[in-house]
């Protein structure tokens, strides 16, 4: 390896001493600006590459786009939930089936160990003394095959007792994957709401440093429980009186009621004191009959948001709507115009 000073200095026998200390401050220099190089290159990257902070519009926008992907994902959930309940509903008939079948194996299995004990007292023991014995159904179809002093009927019953086995054991295979998958789904979106909220969280936090409101929330009245004043009459007034009464109440992921809603949630809770079932999720809902154009709502009118329909609210009247928000936040009045009018697509009247 070369030494770079010998490739820049004059050799030392040019050089005068007074040379040599004459170049001594520029020496210095040199070091100096070497050092002012490197403490540059040392220095962490957010200091030296420090990336300016965002915007407010910019903090509104992401805050936007994770309010519409929270909203998706917990729909998502809910028909997750739906499927889960369903397959666990499966379950639950498949068990019935099953203690039909387990009857049936029983009684086959006496049967069966009748013919065993037939061929013991003939003194003509076999290979029959070995079927109650056997793991594998498939077994018991081979060893059927070479019973040959079996009757036709007895070796029917001992295909029976095979065919009745295994489809016991398929369908207790085919009801635990069903629920195992839909509660692995579950458990996959609840995880990814957590990353989502807390990203979320993070936003806010950034947008509470600037003036003004959250355009996503933008509560006109937040305090807890309320009563309705507008027009609405019947079964649309009932659905916004207890709406209105929940104002306050703490957005939950996947909620239902009575202690937490979401949106859709809390569209079926409304609409079910009503005595109108409604079914769980924004993407069934909005496909109710009765569609409803923007210029046509009426005070209880079910609105819907974002073209993946992933969240929804009540119609109100005089430009507001009542809804369950987002997590962290509370079910709340919201002015239309704030931000929801430029997110609507349809709404249903139930």
């Amino acid at each position: 390896m070369t030494d770079d000073r010998h490739a820049t200095d004059p050799a030392p026998a040019a050089k005068p001493a007074a040379g040599r200390s004459a170049r001594r401050p520029d020496r210095a220099v040199i070091a100096g600006v070497g050092v002012l190089a490197a403490g540059s290159l040392l220095l962490p990257a957010g200091v030296a590459n420090a990336e300016p902070e965002p915007t407010k519009e910019e903090v509104e926008d992401r805050i936007e786009e994770l309010t519409e992907e929270a909203s998706t994902l917990v729909q998502e959930y809910n028909q997750a939930e739906e499927d889960l309940e369903a397959a666990e509903e499966k379950v639950a008939d498949l068990d019935d089936e099953i203690g039909d079948e387990e009857e049936r194996y029983d009684e086959l299995r006496a049967e069966v160990a009748g013919f065993a004990g037939a061929a013991y007292r003939s003194t003509d023991v076999g290979a029959t003394s070995t079927v109650l014995t056997v793991e594998d159904p498939e077994d018991l179809l081979d060893q059927s095959a070479d019973l040959a002093y079996l009757s036709e009927n007895q070796r029917a019953k001992l295909d029976d007792f095979t065919g009745s086995s295994e489809r016991l054991i398929g369908l207790k295979d085919e009801a635990e994957d069903g629920r195992d998958e839909a509660q692995d789904r579950a458990d996959e979106l609840a995880e990814q709401q957590e990353e989502i909220e807390d990203a979320l969280a993070e936003q806010e936090e950034l947008l509470a440093d600037f003036e003004g409101e959250n355009p996503t929330a933008g509560e006109a009245d937040g305090s807890g429980g309320s009563s309705y004043s507008g027009s609405a009459s019947g079964n649309a007034r009932t659905a916004l009186d207890f709406a209105y009464s929940k104002i306050g109440t703490p957005y939950l992921w996947g909620g239902t009621g009575p202690n937490g809603y979401d949106c859709s949630g809390l569209m079926q809770a409304a609409w079910g004191s009503a005595g109108v079932s409604l079914p769980r999720t924004t993407y069934d809902q909005f496909n109710l009959p009765n569609k409803v154009s923007r210029a046509d709502l009426q005070p209880g009118d079910i609105m819907f948001f974002f073209d993946d329909l992933g969240h929804n609210g009540m119609y109100a009247g005089n430009g507001q709507m009542v809804h369950a928000p987002s997590s962290g936040k509370t079910v709340s009045v919201v002015n239309l115009a704030d931000y929801w009018d430029s997110q609507f697509v349809g709404a249903v009247r139930p």
